[in-house]
């Protein structure tokens, strides 16, 4: 399986449990890695025959900025399934990062990562 990674995905949201997450909302990250044999597309040279990672991050992007989830496992999901609905997408990982978390401690990020397949 080849892989095809967009990485560093930016975009303002409102999840999170606390009211002040949901109210103010915050910048979240996101990383994908689509699992797709490319060689479909790079024997025809045929953009059709692969996933559009642009089009893909568009919909990374508006799901983060959609309707809130109190998890970050939840909106990670939700973003694995929005990718695998590309019929070239056979697996995906998303890391979603959480930079801003309310965390009374020093910290670089918060991140889940998840892998998805079909089937």
């Amino acid at each position: 399986m080849d892989r095809v990674a967009v990485r560093g995905l930016r975009a303002r949201g409102h999840h999170g449990v606390f009211p002040r997450e949901r109210e103010q909302g915050q910048t979240f990250v996101v990383d994908i890695v689509l699992g797709v044999d490319t060689r479909p597309a790079a024997s025809g040279d045929d953009l059709s025959r692969t996933a559009h990672y642009g089009i893909v991050s568009e919909e990374v992007v508006a799901i983060v900025q959609g309707e809130p989830v109190d998890l970050i496992e939840t909106l990670a999901q939700r973003i694995a399934d929005q990718c695998l609905k590309h019929e070239a997408v056979q697996e995906v990982e998303v890391t979603v990062h959480k930079p801003d978390a309310p965390i009374t401690v020093p910290f670089d990020d918060v991140t889940i990562t998840i892998v998805r397949s079909r089937g």
